[in-house]
């Protein structure tokens, strides 16, 4: 589900001149949806989306990437954030990652690790004790998987 690096540096200039950050873009062929995630310090609200929606959906009209017809979705990141950028995946080292593989490395293609670094151009993971390096290009999808720690009190 990558998306062509056109339509996010389309997108990326208008998202940014509104005052927000493009946290990343998505084009599912088959919905003919074209998700765009914004983020900001201090969170993101249905304001914010509508207001990016109104943007992105001008500059979409003039522009005409995308041939047919296509639903234009503006949404935060959420807990389960999708990761498209190196600098997103340093910026959540050590955290629980879900990974699909546009082909399988040794015979998968999916993957939920910790995050434990990034290596020139390959992402670092750890699932239960082994290590896979693999390379940025070649992932399809990744996301964070929330952790929630649980705390209970005696009554």
């Amino acid at each position: 589900m990558k998306t062509p690096d056109r339509l996010t540096r389309l997108i990326e200039p208008v998202v940014v001149g509104l005052g927000y950050e493009l946290a990343g873009v998505e084009f599912d062929s088959r919905l003919r949806i074209l998700r765009v995630y914004i983020d900001s310090e201090k969170g993101i609200l249905v304001d914010d989306c509508s207001r990016v929606s109104h943007q992105v959906s001008g500059l979409l009209d003039v522009e005409d990437p995308i041939p047919g017809k296509y639903h234009l979705e503006i949404s935060s990141p959420g807990l389960d954030r999708p990761l498209f950028k190196p600098a997103q995946f340093e910026r959540y080292l050590g955290s629980l990652v879900r990974v699909q593989l546009l082909r399988p490395m040794e015979g998968r293609r999916k993957f939920k690790a910790r995050l434990v670094g990034i290596n020139g151009d390959k992402v670092v993971l750890e699932e239960e004790g082994l290590v896979y390096e693999i390379p940025f290009d070649s992932i399809d999808k990744a996301r964070l998987v929330p952790e929630f720690e649980h705390t209970f009190k005696k009554g």
